[in-house]
């Protein structure tokens, strides 16, 4: 019996052009169809398109009070301009070729209080290539309650192990002393090459605890390298015109860190500072030199695109104007008069949702434990995934049965998408 039209499958350019509404390039959509043919269900063509879609890099609005939130990118970024040509590697005074480290590590020395720096592509990487280039083949001390594991897997005796250094083991989890240090400096049969600090980012110790100060640590007769994790350049916030927020107590930075006597520093630029993502070396001009002549330092650098969105950043620190231009200081310092404000008006303009005191968080593991007094917008009910669902998806956070979409991390010209949400999530 022959079979009937009907019961044949769609062809599969014609079912891909059906979807062309969804905006991917056709071979995609060709993709979706030919996968939903063979499942014999060529009616969630469809359904994996929109899957598709949706994994693909989007914008976003954090409406979840984390204001650098690593799975939304970190520090958040407007405005970076990077059409064109930019001398990366060109020297305008001689015509001729370039460091692509000169102009930001000056900028960044300038900034942290240091002799020289250099750029890598995040901190995990500025890490492995202090620990390559100055320890490959020799010792490295460091306190047991400092061996720690953060976010993505990264662990400090992992990254060692990589970089071809041993690790020595100092102290204990919740005690360490500089006599344990000194011990492990001149103990027969170590090799200490350097001693490295870690500031443990993402995590605090409580209660019968005693750690040894970079200033102590200066006194031994090695290098001292300390890992400051989250990029404060300098404790005393020249940025704001308020002086430092007391959430930053008990952050180290990396002016500070090196005025006691650090010869490098290694942190992010994608915390605190405020940037893209990016790690810094910053310290004793040989060291950096040192680690800016290894080969993995090759392997290890930015491209043009961060270091001309980091440049801005750091210009912004050192003309004390991140406070005002640089989104996650602007964010962090709005006051809460402000953000009572906007959230009044959304409620308003929408005739539904409530005005809501919350709680903000630095993220990224910056100073663990601390909160920003914030105020957002709640509904009740779980809205979070019908949120994520609309064209600009809108990322918040649900407690109790309410869904909270706090402000402090909501740009103000995207307060339109929030009202047009909460309307929408509420059957308005």
């Amino acid at each position: 019996m022959q079979e009937s039209r009907s019961d044949r499958p769609p062809s599969v350019d014609a079912l891909a052009r059906s979807l062309v509404d969804t905006g991917l390039p056709h071979p995609l959509l060709v993709d979706a169809a030919r996968r939903a043919i063979s499942a014999g269900a060529p009616e969630s063509a469809r359904r994996l398109a929109e899957e598709t879609r949706a994994a693909l890099l989007r914008p976003v609005i954090n409406a979840t009070g984390v204001v650098a939130h690593t799975n939304l990118g970190r520090a958040p970024l407007r405005d970076v301009d990077v059409r064109g040509a930019r001398n990366l590697e060109f020297d305008l005074a001689t015509g001729g070729r370039g460091s692509r480290q000169r102009g930001i590590g000056t900028l960044l020395a300038r900034a942290a209080g240091a002799e020289d720096a250099i750029v890598v592509n995040n901190n995990a990487a500025a890490v492995m290539l202090v620990l390559a280039a100055l320890a490959a083949g020799r010792d490295v001390a460091v306190s047991r309650g400092e061996s720690v594991e953060i976010g993505g897997g990264f662990r400090v005796p992992e990254v060692m192990e990589q970089s071809g250094a041993r690790l020595v083991d100092v102290g204990t989890t919740n005690r360490t002393r500089l006599a344990d240090y000194r011990r492990a400096t001149t103990k027969k049969g170590n090799d200490i090459a350097l001693v490295l600090k870690v500031h443990p980012s993402n995590y605090r110790v409580e209660g019968f605890v005693e750690s040894t100060s970079v200033a102590e640590l200066a006194s031994l007769d090695v290098p001292v390298v300390a890992d400051i994790g989250s990029g404060l350049l300098d404790a005393a916030c020249p940025w704001l015109e308020s002086g430092p927020p007391p959430w930053l107590r008990d952050e180290p930075a990396a002016r500070q860190t090196l005025a006691a006597g650090a010869d490098l520093v290694t942190f992010s630029t994608d915390k605190l500072m405020g940037g893209p993502q990016g790690g810094v070396i910053a310290g004793r001009s040989d060291l950096v030199q040192r680690c800016a002549s290894h080969p993995l330092m090759r392997a290890l650098r930015p491209g043009g695109l961060v270091l001309s969105a980091l440049h801005d950043v750091v210009l912004a620190h050192l003309g004390r104007t991140a406070g005002r231009d640089v989104p996650f200081w602007r964010m962090v310092s709005t006051s809460t008069s402000d953000l009572r404000t906007r959230a009044e008006a959304i409620v308003a303009a929408a005739g539904r949702g409530t005005v809501t005191e919350c709680d903000s968080l630095p993220g990224a593991g910056s100073s663990p434990g601390a909160t920003i007094a914030s105020i957002g917008v709640s509904i009740a009910g779980d809205h979070v995934a019908a949120l994520r669902a609309r064209s600009v998806p809108i990322v918040a956070r649900v407690t109790d049965d309410v869904t909270v979409l706090d402000l402090r991390t909501v740009f103000p010209e995207d307060d339109q998408h929030v009202l047009d949400a909460l309307r929408t999530v509420t059957g308005g």
